[in-house]
């Protein structure tokens, strides 16, 4: 019973063996010995609570962040002991809080739940009992046959047993799962593609044997035995047999499968992944003061214990006449006394931590991402994308990037391969309207005659042609009779589909030349050379991997000759040659390298009827193995792929990406180190760096390449140390290859990052990806601990955006799973520079204030009460009434600092983008330094003097201030300092606002008319519900005094004008190179930003004047907006736009 209750929670999970076996149609053997598996059901489970357990799961979630946790302790405090203010004060904020956050958590999980029931609800058909029937999709179990339509969705992870094609193939689309739009071609087994009616799958007897589910999606190993007239026959099962649920059937009229993974164990189901959590920058400060401010409350909790009891020493205060002990509380413990009274003080000054901080910071960061996701200048016309945010923990640290990791190919290049250059056997050829012809030649056969190809040439081509993966497409659908077009006249509908953009390039660069693929029909390729048609036997694919940096194919030709065509880096190729121009084609290769081409180098090799004998028969094992399947085809692949004759290698260009250069140079301006990851070999690595301005033509470029050990490149690194120290001036740029990292980060970490902090720009190449994640991670942790952020579009390019502080994924041509575990999705690279240089400042600016006003303002909100001990024997009297307590946080002060916190900006963007060093400004997180935590505190404080003593002075000699005589009480005075407290936190976050709109002039005032209006009904009405009134007719009569009214006003003018003395001091004498932009803007005539509201064209008469202050403050008039020829976009309009409707004139520097 424990251990059930041990697995049931997860603990103990049950023992699983690490196959499965799946009996088709669930005939399950008939001998009394067998149990079956247990397999998860196929309903899909996004949703994060139940109706049970929503309440105490979402409870416990809240309560794990420790200002929570923090408030529902205090809150039991007042709830267990006499405390002077009521639990109200503390529960009502924490209810708050707690129940905006679960509403916002419930709603979100209810949309989960709706488009999980959708899912699990739709019509699928499912083979049962011979016939076909209708069912829901979360009936489907493990070794039901289901059948699957045209241009439907696979309702689970099913191995194809048969089509409406004879030869049992089907072309599916994966976009949902990596994005990839091309059609991919899986298959059934000879022994069950001809069970293509229902009465046929009735009588199939198989059983599929496979591995325990697992996240990749390109990977499956398993075998199929299918029991045919008595005999056994077994086959070999991979990833072209597994129809994956969330996959599209395209081009094939209908199929069967057997489900051999359903519901959550489905491979899209396991990677609805959770990532790590990535904390800001901005959040590690907030939780450092948070703790900063603990130990000033407990020290004021402390400190007020004691000065309590000292004071009592005195007979005359400890037992005064008016309130004598009872005999209980004189015989009471001291010790627990104390302790209660230190409580007491804890409840009082609970308030100094701001509960609504972090609620205020959740709903700035979710409310400002959208601004992201409106920006028409991310938006990309040609792809129909605009920029995505799939987490928005993460905005201000945009602006805190010292360091870009990016991948080259589809980020810094447009992933469009055009053919330019090959050699065959030694010669170097172009390729010149359509033809190949010889370097130095310029023939174009303009007599009209058919070019001839030689033999070198036409079995290049042919290599070309065969060896890859492309599928093809037509407008109609592929049957059984029409999967080739005639030899003498291809079909202009014929499209070419790759998972990699270099084969469709190179395929459709040799149709151009004359050697067409038209096409595969079951295990026959057909090519057509000038008409006439070849068709090849395919007998064996040796797929691609990153390992080994080569793909294959074994084909029986015309003749009946076995020959294996292979195409692949030359690092991993040229090593296993042993014929042809060795020599000449790599000078070749590096000379298309240097040119920034893309290169492959293409080999064949033929069998001897022996020979194809022996590693038939080693693939067919190395297939069908169900343990360490991958490690047995590796080794069978190299024992094939040996003893190569050398064809040739083909040169492609993938261009650069528009203002990719601009890009770059902006980063580097703004102080980003730009380092460039690629997997291309280091002379085509170095040419696209120099062309698109990642390296400079006068930039000294320092190598660590080809090392063999430790010892050379540890002596190659100090050698470029001391280079690097020898020339002050010079910028250098290091150039860095995967096998020379390797060596280099395993014992001279220390070395190479000295090597790398000197270097203005840094190059990987020939890196793998889990090598990219590993240089990111180096940074990382080295002692500067600098803010990393990783661009990419491929799945190679996962681990480093994951790995990195801000991870961006580019929607490019290499699917979607870059993007899918992205922080960010942009379309192009340039966009890059916008999101760091103008969302980056906007957020940084914005969080950065919001998180030190909001200790400020606390700061404000409870030393009055602190003092105030001193003047009332620390009787823990409180000065605010329980009611003010409770909505100073939630209603008096919250409006206003999140707008200032939504729509801030310094500096135009226009500027920012013009302007990139003051990007410098902001960087190492400097606007939330300790000295800046300090000069807020430091204010808070001496603000809440002014308050305190300055109410105090004005009441201190029992003056008359009413109209009748009287004298204010005790309840008046902390009206009064709460009201200038009220008034003077506001009008201090409205000189820190500088870019005003309409919406920060309604919270602004309307939050200090709120506070009047409140209080005059609160204190104006016997409410029936209250037990005690205090308040009643207090804010009356304090608003009633003239001399009040004074005081206000002397209170807040002495707390703000020192503030407006130093603005411009400092303005005037030491300005930041962003209050010389703000200056730069005015005279240039620029607007702060396109409003988010209208402004008229007139002017008041206190126009002049205010100017004036907007020149002194440095702030923008965004009247002046419609002047400037930018859009306006209003609040009520669904998206907000920054794009300028013309350029605005340039920004002189300052």
């Amino acid at each position: 019973m424990l251990r059930w209750i041990r697995q049931q929670l997860g603990f103990d999970p049950p023992h699983q063996s690490d196959t499965r076996t799946v009996y088709i149609a669930n005939r399950f053997p008939q001998h009394g010995h067998y149990v079956p598996q247990k397999f998860e059901d196929n309903r899909i489970v996004s949703s994060k609570y139940t109706i049970w357990n929503f309440v105490p799961k979402n409870l416990f979630e809240q309560f794990r962040r420790i200002a929570n946790f923090y408030f529902l302790i205090i809150f039991l405090v007042q709830l267990m002991i006499d405390t002077p203010t009521s639990p109200v004060t503390s529960g009502l904020p924490l209810f708050f809080v707690i129940t905006v956050t679960a509403i916002k958590q419930g709603y979100e999980d209810w949309l989960r739940h709706k488009a999980d029931n959708e899912v699990n609800g739709d019509p699928v058909y499912v083979v049962r009992s011979g016939s076909l029937v209708q069912t829901r999709s979360k009936n489907i179990r493990v070794g039901d046959i289901v059948r699957v339509a045209k241009d439907e969705t696979f309702p689970a992870d099913l191995v194809l047993l048969s089509s409406d094609r004879a030869e049992g193939t089907c072309h599916i689309t994966t976009t949902s799962l990596d994005g990839e739009t091309n059609l991919k071609t899986h298959y059934a087994v000879p022994e069950t593609a001809v069970s293509q009616t229902v009465a046929r799958l009735e009588s199939l007897v198989a059983v599929v044997e496979c591995q325990q589910p697992e996240a990749d999606l390109y990977r499956f190993v398993g075998r199929i035995t299918v029991t045919h007239q008595g005999e056994e026959i077994v086959r070999p099962l991979g990833p072209e047999n597994l129809l994956l649920r969330g996959a599209r059937l395209k081009n094939t009229k209908e199929i069967y499968g057997v489900a051999v993974y359903t519901g959550m164990e489905t491979k899209m189901a396991l990677n609805y992944k959770c990532k790590s959590q990535k904390r800001s920058a901005v959040e590690k400060s907030m939780n450092t003061f948070l703790i900063i401010y603990l130990g000033i409350l407990l020290f004021e909790a402390i400190l007020s214990t004691i000065l309590k009891y000292a004071w009592q020493a005195e007979t005359k205060w400890d037992e005064p006449w008016y309130n004598e002990k009872t005999e209980k509380e004189k015989n009471s413990s001291k010790i627990l006394k104390f302790i209660s009274d230190f409580l007491a003080f804890l409840v009082l000054y609970n308030f100094i931590i701001p509960i609504s901080l972090y609620v205020t910071v959740e709903m700035q960061k979710f409310l400002g991402s959208f601004f992201i996701s409106w920006d028409l200048d991310l938006y990309h016309e040609e792809s129909d994308q605009k920029a995505q945010v799939n987490t928005s923990d993460l905005n201000e640290e945009l602006g805190q990037v010292e360091y870009v990791f990016t991948d080259k190919t589809g980020t810094l290049t447009e992933n469009e391969m055009q053919f330019r250059e090959c050699s065959i056997n030694g010669v170097k050829y172009q390729e010149i309207n359509g033809k190949l012809v010889p370097e130095g030649m310029t023939e174009d056969f303009s007599d009209g005659s058919l070019p001839h190809l030689s033999g070198d040439e036409e079995l290049f081509l042919k290599a070309v042609s065969l060896c890859h993966t492309v599928q093809i497409s037509y407008d109609q659908t592929d049957g059984p009779g029409n999967s080739f077009r005639p030899a003498n006249g291809i079909s202009s509908q014929m499209e070419y589909y790759a998972s990699s953009p270099d084969e469709k390039a190179l395929v459709e660069a040799t149709k151009r030349m004359g050697v067409t693929f038209t096409g595969s029909k079951g295990a026959i390729m057909e090519i057509n050379i000038f008409g006439k048609s070849e068709k090849y036997k395919l007998l064996h694919v040796l797929e691609f991997d990153a390992n080994r940096r080569r793909m294959s194919v074994i084909l029986q030709s015309p003749s009946g000759e076995k020959v294996l065509f292979t195409k692949g880096a030359e690092s991993s190729i040229l090593p296993n040659t042993t014929g042809g121009e060795i020599h000449k084609t790599r000078l070749h290769v590096d000379e298309f390298a240097l040119k920034g081409l893309r290169t492959l180098v293409v080999a064949c090799r033929r069998f001897s009827a022996e020979e194809y004998k022996v590693a038939a028969s080693r693939l067919q094992e190395a297939r069908t193995a169900l343990q360490q399947r991958e490690e047995s085809l590796a080794e069978v692949f190299s024992f094939i792929e040996r003893d190569l004759q050398l064809l040739g290698a083909t040169g492609v260009e993938d261009r650069l990406q528009e203002k990719v250069q601009e890009t770059i140079e902006a980063l580097r301006l703004a102080g980003i180190k730009v380092w460039v990851l690629t997997g291309d070999k280091h002379e085509t690595a170095i040419s696209v760096s120099l062309s698109c301005g990642h390296f400079h033509r006068t930039m000294n470029i320092l190598e660590l390449i080809q090392q063999k050990s430790d010892n050379e490149c540890a002596e190659q690194l100090r050698r470029l140390a001391r280079r690097i120290k020898e020339d002050h001036v010079i910028q250098h740029g290091l150039v860095v290859d995967g096998a020379s990292l390797s060596l280099a980060l395993r014992e001279h970490e220390r070395l190479f990052m000295e090597v790398c902090r000197n270097c203005s720009a840094v190059l990987c190449c020939r890196m793998a990806p889990l090598q990219k994640a590993k240089v990111v991670r180096l940074l990382k942790t080295s002692p500067e601990k600098p803010i990393t952020l990783a661009i990419g579009d491929g799945a190679n390019d996962v681990s480093m955006i994951q790995e990195a502080h801000v991870g961006i994924g580019i929607m490019g041509k290499e699917g979607r799973q870059a993007v899918r575990n992205s922080d960010y999705a942009i379309a192009r690279f340039k966009f890059l520079s916008k999101l760091l240089l103008v969302h980056g400042h906007f957020y940084y600016i914005r969080i950065a204030t919001l998180v030190q006003y909001f200790f400020y303002k606390n700061v404000c909100f409870i030393t009055p009460q602190f003092l105030y001990q001193f003047f009332c024997l620390f009787s823990q009297q409180t000065l605010y009434d329980s009611v003010y307590l409770t909505l100073y946080n939630i209603c008096f002060t919250s409006l206003p600092i999140l707008v200032y916190s939504l729509f801030e900006q310094l500096v135009h963007p226009h500027v920012l983008q013009s302007k990139p060093a003051l990007y410098r400004d902001i960087s190492k997180n400097s606007l939330l330094s300790f000295k800046t935590f300090l000069y807020w505190t430091f204010l808070g404080f001496s603000h809440a003097f002014v308050f305190f003593f300055g109410s105090y002075v004005l009441m201190g000699e029992d003056t008359s201030l009413m109209g009748n005589g009287q004298m204010f009480g005790n309840w008046t005075f902390g009206t009064l300092v709460f009201t200038v407290m009220v008034i003077t936190v506001t009008l201090k976050l409205a000189l820190e606002t500088h870019f005003w709109t309409w919406v920060n002039h309604f919270v602004t005032w309307g939050s200090i008319v709120f506070y009047f209006i409140f209080s005059l009904f609160y204190g104006g009405i016997i409410w029936p519900f209250l037990h005690t009134q205090d308040m009643y007719f207090v804010f009356v009569q304090l608003l009633s005094s003239g001399s009040a009214w004074f005081a206000i006003i002397i209170i807040v003018i002495s707390c703000l004008f020192p503030d407006v003395i130093k603005k411009i001091f400092y303005r005037q004498v030491q300005p930041t190179n962003t209050q010389k932009a703000q200056l730069t803007e005015m005279y240039q005539g620029i607007s702060c930003m396109d409003s988010v509201c209208c402004f008229s064209d007139g002017e008041t008469a206190c126009a002049a004047v205010g100017r004036v202050v907007d020149r002194v403050m440095g702030r923008c008039d965004p009247s002046c907006v419609s002047r400037c020829g930018i859009s306006l976009n209003s609040l009520c309009c669904r998206r907000i736009s920054y794009k300028l409707e013309h350029d605005e004139a340039a920004v002189v520097d300052v």
